[in-house]
């Protein structure tokens, strides 16, 4: 007679799965709070390309468009990692 499996999960396995689940909740509250923060750089971004003319480029855009890139970066690695 083969051995019964016991219906209830090992606690290390529960444990493993309450902590995996708890990793993914965060993981989605960072992205959430990154791709705000993105909208709210591309936002500023724009207003200050809009405020310069062809011939100035201000430090303060191309700031702007690095913490962008970074921040862009950060969440695409979350969500590749997060598969």
């Amino acid at each position: 007679m083969p051995p019964q499996e016991n219906p209830e999960p090992s606690v290390p396995d529960k444990m493993q799965r309450d902590m995996d689940k708890k990793a993914n909740e965060q993981r989605q509250a960072d992205l959430k709070r990154d791709t705000e923060k993105l909208v709210q750089l591309s936002t500023e971004l724009k207003e200050y390309v809009d405020k310069t003319n062809q011939n100035v480029l201000s430090v303060e855009v191309v700031r702007k468009a690095e913490e962008i890139e970074r921040l862009a970066h950060n969440v695409k690695t979350k969500m590749r990692d997060g598969r």
